[in-house]
This record gives C-alpha cells, sequence and structure tokens, in this order.
C-alpha cells in the first residue's frame, strides 16, 4: 500500500481536472445575432467542446495511471511519498555535502550512491551527495534522520518528473519549406531522439538505457527544426539532446535534469527547453538559478494539472520562463497546470508535430508550447536581456491565462 498521510498532490489535482464539463463554458463563444445563429453556433460547438474535454481529461488520467503503475511495477525504483510525488525509492540527496556530512551519514547506515561536484558538466560551483537509505526504511522516513545529519544543508528526496502532453492519431502534413543553418544553438532535456533528427548536433545520456527515442522528445525537436511535413519554429537551429529517461523507470529525475543542464551550460547552449513537469527541488532550483547566471536559461511547460494543481517545476523557479499553452482561438487550455509565475503562451493545442518514426501526429499540452517560446527567445540572441525585452514587444495580448502575451501563433503546423 503507497504511503499517504494527506491528499497527494497529483491525486487531488487530477480529480479536479476530471470533474471538467462545467469548464466547457470557456469553449463555448459568446452569444449574438438571431436565436437561430445562436443555436447553431452552439450546436456546431458542442462536439469540437467534448473532444476538447476527452482529451483533457485524458492527460490526467495517463499522469496520475503513470504515476502509479511504475510505483507498483518498479517498487525497487520508484516511491510515491507523503506528497503524492513519484520518487527515486530508498534515495535521498544532499545539496553540498562535504566529507563531515557524508561520513556521519554512513556511520548512521546510509550508503553513498554518488558524490559529484558536476564539474566534469557546467563547474557551477555546486555539488551533491545520493545516498541509500537504510533497509527497511521509506524516504519519508529517513529524511528527518539524514537531515539531521546534515544541518545547514538541504536535503530531499529525489523527484520524477514527467511530459506535459501527449500525441494523437497519426496523420499527413503539408509540405514545409526547409531551412538554412542558422547556428542557434538550442537544448532539449526529454527523452531522446532519432538519428537524421533536423539540426540534430549532440545527444547526451543522463540515464541508463540513454539515448533512446521517444515520441514527446522528438515531437519537441520537431517544432524547432521541423521535418516530415511540420513547420520549424527555429529554422536551421542546433540541437543539444539531452535524454534523462532512457530506459530507466525512474528517469526523469532531479538529479538528472540537474546534470543535463549543467551540460547544456558547459556547450554554452543559451536556450534550454524543459518541457516536464515536477515539483520543486533544491538541487534542481540551484542548478536553473546558476545556469542562468552563466547564460543558460530553461523555458519550461507549465504541465496539464490543471489551474488547482500545485504550482509546477522548473517552470515555477524564478529564473524559468513558465509557458502555457493556447488553442487555435488562442485561449488558454483549459488543462494548463500552473506556476508561481506565468510568462508566455504559445500555441499548444489543434498542431502537428513528429513522433520518433517521424510520422506527423495531433498534440496537445503545453510541453508543445514551451519549444515555440524557446525558438523565439533563440531568434533574439545574443543578449539575454535584450532578448526578453524582444519577446515583451512581440508578445500579442491574449485573454485570461496568457501571461504576458501569446507568441509564435503562427508557427503551428495545422492538422489536415
Amino acid at each position: 500500500m503507497l504511503p499517504m498521510t494527506r491528499p497527494p498532490r497529483l491525486f487531488a489535482a487530477t480529480a479536479v481536472l476530471l470533474a471538467l464539463p462545467a469548464a466547457a463554458a470557456q469553449l463555448v463563444p459568446p452569444l449574438g445575432g438571431g436565436v437561430g445563429r445562436t443555436l447553431g453556433g452552439v450546436a456546431n460547438t458542442l462536439a469540437p467542446v467534448e473532444a476538447t474535454l476527452a482529451d483533457a481529461r485524458a492527460l490526467a488520467r495517463d499522469q496520475l495511471r503513470r504515476v502509479r503503475d511504475l510505483a507498483r511495477r518498479y517498487p525497487d525504483r520508484v516511491e510515491i511519498d507523503r506528497a503524492g510525488d513519484a520518487v527515486r525509492a530508498g534515495e535521498l540527496v544532499v545539496v553540498d555535502a562535504d566529507d563531515a556530512v557524508v561520513a556521519a551519514a554512513q556511520a548512521h547506515g546510509f550508503r553513498l550512491i554518488e558524490r559529484s561536484d558536476l564539474g566534469d558538466l557546467g563547474d557551477l560551483g555546486i555539488g551533491y551527495a545520493r545516498f541509500r537509505v537504510p533497509d527497511g526504511r521509506s524516504v519519508d522516513r529517513a529524511l528527518p534522520r539524514l537531515r539531521a545529519l546534515a544541518p545547514g544543508r538541504d536535503v530531499s528526496a529525489d523527484p520524477l518528473h514527467f511530459p506535459g502532453g501527449t500525441l494523437g492519431a497519426a496523420t499527413l502534413a503539408s509540405t514545409a519549406p526547409s531551412a538554412t543553418a542558422s547556428g542557434t544553438r538550442i537544448g532539449i532535456i526529454d527523452g531522446g531522439v532519432r538519428a537524421g533528427t533536423p539540426g540534430l548536433a549532440r545527444q547526451q545520456a543522463f540515464a541508463a538505457g540513454a539515448p533512446q527515442p521517444n515520441d514527446h522528445a522528438a515531437a519537441i525537436a520537431s517544432l524547432l527544426t521541423g521535418g516530415g511535413g511540420v513547420r520549424a519554429s527555429a529554422p536551421g537551429a542546433v540541437l543539444y539532446v539531452a535524454d534523462v529517461y532512457g530506459s530507466d523507470p525512474a528517469g526523469g529525475n532531479a538529479v538528472a535534469i540537474a546534470r543535463a543542464l549543467a551540460w547544456l551550460t558547459r556547450e554554452q547552449v543559451p536556450v534550454a527547453v524543459v518541457s516536464l513537469v515536477g515539483p520543486s527541488n533544491p538541487l534542481l532550483a540551484r542548478v536553473v538559478a546558476a545556469a542562468r547566471q552563466r547564460g543558460t536559461i530553461v523555458v519550461a511547460a507549465v504541465g496539464n494539472d490543471g489551474p488547482a494543481a500545485p504550482p509546477a517545476y522548473p517552470a515555477s523557479y524564478p529564473q524559468a520562463l513558465a509557458v502555457t499553452g493556447v488553442d487555435a482561438r488562442g485561449r488558454a487550455l483549459i488543462e494548463a497546470g500552473r506556476a508561481t509565475k506565468l510568462d508566455y503562451a504559445a500555441p499548444g493545442a489543434d498542431l502537428l508535430a513528429l513522433d520518433r518514426s517521424g510520422r506527423a501526429r495531433s498534440v496537445r499540452g503545453t510541453s508543445f508550447a514551451a519549444p515555440f517560446v524557446a525558438a523565439r527567445l533563440a531568434a533574439h540572441l545574443p543578449g539575454l536581456d535584450n532578448a526578453l525585452a524582444a519577446l515583451d514587444r512581440e508578445a500579442k495580448r491574449g485573454g485570461r491565462g496568457t501571461g504576458r502575451g501569446i507568441l509564435c501563433a503562427d508557427c503551428r503546423t495545422p492538422p489536415r
């Protein structure tokens, strides 16, 4: 039985999202004109409304199902903590652990798994140590003890992060124009992509079995550099892909994402797309802040757990750009999650992207908005401050839930 002492955040947020019929009102356009035209308009709207609500519910159910399934199938790799978050089973992380902390932890039964200063990846001035908890203890039980042994240090579990979107049925895309190389570097922290992905320059493994192509990462890459009839939002960009999933059931953990971001920083990649969502983590927070100081900014999706969900991370870290999705009419997605602040919106529905086999498929979710914002940011570099100011000027004013405006509204490749 999974340990729970209060309503877990994922389960609670999903329950709210699954009760969405009342939200259909936001999808129905304002009534106007004659009664006949009004009734006809409402009737014509009902089908797409139901389809949209079905998509939103599917996203929520998929997320909940995935977390439960991981913990059930891989109890030695994944457990669910008191907050309802999936974490690496039996592991804790201490930020900036020195020799004394390591020795004290080992003397009390904690086994050192790994110790790193990230120097080989980015020299961010941040170190960490991963420990296996004493046998028989859960992460929740072991956490207070390790915190007592590491006073003044940030000690936490290693939470998993999940993609913020889904791919639908395969379809045909129109021919998109080819792009010439621009040399703009854009990073993707996600799964792997296939060889031959347009613009792929480097691919690095940060999980067991990586790099391993997956559909979500392939879709993000295609929205940036195109191919297969999907329009490129960053024509000719050079892609650096960090696979933090591979074949590891506990892939997408905070340590892997932190290491991936440190690598992109070392490689001087100025923009990193992270269309993944999880809870706050002290190690990842430190790395996101340090990376920005060194010229690499995270563009992150807010997820699809609904507006009642807890704030999503890494989107909610102050140094990251938080991105939500809008549909073809510029309306915020009803399933969009939230962050402690919202920067921009971009297309997140009514569009096509490529899967790992190169087929065009319909996609939906805030995941697919983040690469559009990253593309526009990269287009205004170098000079991060000037680029951000240019984004503010470029963003088109939207309705509620679109932050400082909508970017790249005409970048989508619509379904045929």
